[in-house]
């Protein structure tokens, strides 16, 4: 498992979010996490990343028992993650090739041409490549999600964590964006995803949980995903490749 929690109390700013969580995702899994608005859904993500501590409970991400992991720890952990926000959080002062190529020197890309190739790379396979020298205002918010999620990838991360990231988003960019990280998936990358939009779910099958009264239950069979049929999980992906 590259996430596994065992009944961790979820504590912010000492008030209880999240009571007895038990949560895994595997390799190649997409996640999905639901529930309105404060039921715990950031908070949860948050210390899957380290930003909010564990005190209770087995809580492991990765090779890391959050309940023990030291603050020294936290960048190396953080450099096999990748994290998609819902404000996007581009850096406005440079163009989407200055906003990934920041990335790869912040993590130890020295070398100018490999910085090149893996641009060029992630663009591609959000379908970019086209706005290598554009500014994020000249951006819309479909295309600027997707520039996120190619520099959430750009490091190979094992994990990728989106919080909402199709929330402010349209419909068919919130599809394009899910579709993007359902197709993620098929390399083997697990995708945690926070999501108000349970409408993406049956098109876009995965493990889902609900955050609701304090606690964390799975919920997947509610959706009856068990019963999608193969081949609309393969036309969805074909679609958004042809796209």
């Amino acid at each position: 498992m590259r996430i596994d929690y065992q009944h961790v109390d979820i504590i912010q700013e000492g008030h209880p979010i999240l009571a007895d969580v038990c949560f895994q995702a595997d390799a190649g899994e997409l996640v999905y996490l639901v529930g309105k608005v404060g039921t715990g859904k950031s908070s949860l993500l948050k210390t899957f990343y380290g930003e909010l501590d564990v005190r209770t409970g087995s809580a492991k991400v990765l090779d890391y028992e959050m309940t023990k992991i030291k603050r020294k720890q936290i960048p190396a952990l953080r450099k096999q993650l990748g994290i998609v926000f819902q404000d996007f959080q581009l850096l406005n002062d440079r163009d989407v090739h200055g906003n990934l190529d920041f990335v790869l020197r912040a993590t130890g890309w020295k070398k100018r041409k490999e910085r090149e190739k893996r641009i060029a790379e992630v663009l591609e396979q959000v379908g970019m490549t086209d706005k290598l020298d554009k500014m994020p205002y000249q951006l819309s918010g479909g295309e600027q999600q997707c520039v996120c999620i190619a520099r959430a990838i750009l490091n190979h991360p094992d994990i990728i964590l989106a919080d909402e990231a199709t929330g402010n988003l349209d419909r068919e960019n919130s599809r394009r964006t899910a579709a993007l990280l359902h197709g993620i998936c098929k390399a083997g990358t697990t995708v945690v995803m926070s999501t108000h939009d349970e409408s993406l779910i049956p098109e876009f099958p995965g493990v889902v949980y609900r955050c609701g009264d304090g606690r964390l239950q799975e919920c997947t069979d509610a959706y009856g995903l068990a019963a999608v049929p193969q081949e609309i999980e393969s036309k969805s992906i074909e679609e958004n490749e042809n796209n």
